[in-house]
């Protein structure tokens, strides 16, 4: 079988989850499975960094096909309007072609593949840029039209792409995203934890948020929380907010200024990749109050690395999290707050949480992620 992967996201300097799913996909597919396998990318900007990227692929065995001359963006801007098609950049030879970010571009040669990960920007557009809003609008109704299936990463997400989008139920398929094992564990010395701490200036015991910074991550709530705990005296561990701004942030800044809060709170930025296992080993909590989340991963990698986890009773996490942690009324200060000041407390809690999270995190790996979407590519080719 010969398939082609979409690998722009590959080529993101900060990574978020879309692009990490796309990485972990591409890096793992290839060891299971013995196809013909591309990458295709658009090359006419930055292309000595992009091949450098690249051959890190091609020494996994991927052939590449790279467009160097014209661009991504562009192309993307104009592909409704201007029906270019994708086989004159990358040709025919494909029987899978995979594209990772809600979209797919006119004429694609063999069966066409995205990934739609969520719709937040229907349920909650208020949380979104006006700009990934319109870009969403413009471009899924069309994608849907052209796809011959849609992957998506969790049970919710499927029920929300049929209501929101009206797609037939038997066009969309499952493939849950993993954990790498390999790289979030329990392992790690109290000395790499130490200078991960050091390096993002962060001193004692910490509660821990990551991701980024955007209205649906529900963070000013959870400073909310965090200043009525300090409000009732308790003695609390610094809140870490690791992660880079997304949009409409400003409201995050200013609540910490309202309640006098910039020396409890530390703000990380982007968590280079391999840091990130080290700052979940490290935490004494992770609390994850997203309102709306497709899948969430960050609650079962901090699992993975031994740290009890607080998340959101809404949207795909239950589905994700089980019982292997404590799930909160997102819009609830109260319960979030009294949830964190319990598992701060209850030495007991927290060793069984810790436990139902090992346990919990070996239903979730990238090896049966790939599994399941071979079966995806398996079935469209019947």
């Amino acid at each position: 079988m010969k398939i082609a992967f979409d690998a722009q996201l590959l080529f993101e300097k900060q990574k978020t989850g879309i692009g990490r799913t796309a990485d972990y996909v591409i890096r793992n597919i290839i060891k299971e499975y013995d196809n013909e396998y591309y990458l295709n990318y658009f090359s006419i900007r930055n292309s000595s960094e992009k091949e450098e990227i690249v051959q890190n692929y091609n020494k996994l065995g991927y052939k590449v096909h790279k467009c160097g001359w014209f661009h991504n963006v562009i192309y993307r801007k104009i592909w409704n309007n201007i029906s270019i098609p994708y086989t004159l950049f990358f040709g025919r030879s494909y029987e899978i072609t995979q594209f990772f970010n809600y979209d797919i571009p006119p004429g694609v040669s063999g069966k066409a593949v995205t990934f739609i990960y969520d719709m937040v920007y229907k349920a909650f557009p208020e949380t979104m840029s006006k700009k990934t809003l319109k870009m969403l609008d413009y471009n899924l109704e069309k994608t849907c039209k052209r796809a011959n299936h849609i992957i998506t990463i969790s049970q919710f997400s499927k029920n929300e792409i049929i209501k929101y989008l009206q797609v037939p139920e038997n066009k969309i398929s499952i493939m849950p995203c993993g954990v790498d094992l390999s790289i979030y564990h329990t392992s790690y010395s109290e000395e790499e934890v130490g200078k991960v701490k050091e390096k993002y200036a962060i001193q004692g015991e910490y509660i821990l948020y990551l991701g980024t910074l955007e209205p649906r991550k529900n963070i000013v709530r959870l400073i909310e929380a965090y200043f009525q705990l300090k409000r009732k005296g308790i003695v609390l561990p610094k809140l870490v907010l690791a992660g880079k701004k997304g949009w409409m942030y400003d409201t995050i800044f200013n609540t910490i200024e309202l309640y006098k809060l910039n020396e409890y709170i530390i703000f990380t930025d982007y968590i280079e990749d391999g840091d990130i296992p080290k700052l979940l080993n490290g935490a004494r909590i992770f609390v994850f109050p997203s309102i709306y989340e497709g899948f969430g991963l960050p609650p079962l990698e901090a699992m993975a690395c031994g740290t009890p986890v607080i998340a959101s009773n809404t949207a795909s996490l239950p589905e994700i999290v089980g019982d292997a942690g404590l799930l909160v009324n997102p819009y609830s200060i109260e319960e979030l707050a009294s949830t964190i000041e319990n598992l701060l407390n209850d030495e007991l809690l927290r060793k069984n949480l810790i436990e139902k999270g090992l346990q919990r995190v070996k239903k979730f790996s990238w090896n049966q992620s790939v599994n399941r979407l071979m079966e995806i590519y398996y079935s469209l080719l019947e």
